[in-house]
């Protein structure tokens, strides 16, 4: 194996060390945060196995999840399986055994049950079910940026929200497909897309997010990866068509292959996988399967959901008759078209970073589609912040910023449960209503810029090469480090 700078022999790695550091880590900082939540659960318990003291201290004590509190009103307590009874009424009210989560989630809610006959078993049981997914992502993050994946094994908004709603599961997959593309380098572009698109397809099912990174995905796959780069490291040709004068034998053009199969591939598997995990339940109960679905698409955007639309357009309407329907009917129209509208930015900021570089940052382009999404969604609740970490730590955003947004979102994950005890309690909640202001506008303004840094930032974890050996490509473009 090749000893000159800049070959992958002689490049640093994050090594096993890390993830395993960080990989303990993330233990202790999971029991903290169940510790954290079932504050909340315990005896005394009413008939129906809800703790007496939830209702209580659930806003005041910061304590509460949703994991505990829909452990009634879902026939979770009846230990009902999800979606194959129930519905939805027209006032979005869910019924029977339909919960509001895709599948795969209400199949860890009814799994988390199993056994339990109170919401502090519940919660204890869906904390264990739970908590390995944390770990998986600890480790592979460890593994793909070295100590910066403490930012998700030993941060706040892990101690926050791990047990705060059904996330972990979904962002290991969303995790493990980064993983899939940037490490198995064994495998070819293609092979390692479609695994990936398997990962997120299942991670639809789980909570729908990872379903939009496939589109950049697609577009990784069919401009053929860092495959030549790679090439270049090896001293090998790169992959491309020449293109010749017909004056002259001179190659004087490269021209790209484009793996049009690897990415219909890509997409094609991201939807077989997703239909084969649904059709299961659709088949078995429809209207349960499809209550889920409408239930989201009726939620509208209240004092509940956290989002700009709701603290900044809301007020503009007043409070004459018919103003809060006329607000509804806008953040209805506006928000899935200022979502899809980022996302068609993030996915151009992407392309033009290929055409300068030669590199698509698919990585990147997914993580300001999300950022669009969570700043245009109607809803946006505490717990997403554990969608975005692991572009914090797989991509170089400065610190500054990561801790501004750390301190943005604790502001807003905190106050808001102070702001709701602070209103219970006849108060004009004047203080806490502040922090959740700071908290909703210091993201949003952060999530603005993060759309645009994480397409162009370097990744973590990744090193700088060395010269190539064709003037075409780019001297300084950034290659996975092999697991």
């Amino acid at each position: 194996m090749s000893n000159r700078p800049g070959t992958r022999a002689n490049l640093p790695r994050p090594g096993r060390v890390a993830a395993v550091t960080v990989l303990l880590l993330c233990g202790v900082t999971l029991l903290f945060a169940y510790l954290n939540k079932a504050r909340c659960a315990g005896e005394p318990f009413e008939s129906n196995g809800r703790s007496a003291a939830f209702d209580h201290i659930k806003d005041s004590h910061v304590c509460y999840s949703d994991i505990q509190f829909l452990w009634l009103g879902r026939d979770i307590n009846e230990h009902v399986f999800p979606y194959l009874t129930g519905g939805i009424t027209t006032h979005g009210a869910l019924t029977g055994g339909a919960v509001e989560y895709p599948v795969l989630s209400g199949l860890l809610m009814w799994l988390g049950a199993v056994g339990a006959h109170t919401d502090a078993t519940f919660l204890l049981h869906s904390a264990l079910l739970l908590a390995p997914f944390a770990l998986a992502t600890a480790w592979m993050l460890g593994r793909m940026s070295g100590m910066a994946a403490l930012l998700w094994a030993a941060g706040p908004p892990l101690v926050l929200y791990a047990f705060h709603n059904w996330e972990l599961p979904v962002v290991c997959t969303a995790v493990g497909a980064v993983y899939v593309v940037t490490t198995l380098t064994r495998y070819s572009v293609r092979t390692r897309g479609v695994l990936a698109a398997i990962l997120l397809g299942i991670g639809f099912c789980l909570k729908l997010y990872p379903g939009i990174f496939v589109l950049p995905l697609m577009v990784h796959v069919l401009v053929g990866g860092s495959d030549g780069l790679d090439a270049l490291r090896h001293h090998r040709a790169p992959r491309v068509d020449w293109m010749s004068d017909e004056n002259d034998d001179v190659p004087t053009r490269p021209t790209r292959r484009y793996d049009v199969r690897g990415a219909v591939a890509v997409a094609a598997t991201a939807i077989a996988t997703a239909a084969l995990i649904n059709l299961p339940f659709a088949l078995a109960g429809y209207q349960g399967w499809r209550a889920s679905f409408t239930f989201q698409e009726l939620r509208q955007a209240d004092i509940t959901t956290n989002s700009i639309w709701f603290w900044g357009l809301r007020p503009m309407f007043g409070d004459t008759p018919g103003a809060e329907q006329s607000f509804q009917d806008v953040v209805s129209t506006a928000s899935p078209l200022l979502v899809v509208c980022s996302f068609v930015l993030a996915m151009w900021l992407g392309w033009r970073r290929y055409q300068a570089s030669g590199l698509f940052p698919w990585v990147g382009v997914s993580g300001a589609m999300l950022c669009g999404f969570l700043l245009f969604h109607k809803v946006h609740s505490p717990q997403y912040t554990l969608w975005l970490i692991p572009f914090l730590v797989l991509l170089e955003i400065p610190w500054s910023v990561v801790a501004a947004y750390l301190l943005a979102d604790a502001s807003l994950g905190i106050g808001i449960f102070r702001y709701f005890y602070a209103l219970g309690e006849g108060s004009t909640a004047d203080v806490e209503k502040h922090f959740v202001l700071f908290g909703v506008w210091g993201r949003a303004m952060l999530l603005v810029y993060l759309l645009f840094a994480f397409v162009y930032v370097p990744a973590r974890g990744r090193w700088r090469a060395g010269p190539p050996a064709a003037p075409q490509h780019p001297s300084d473009e950034l290659v996975p480090v092999s697991s």
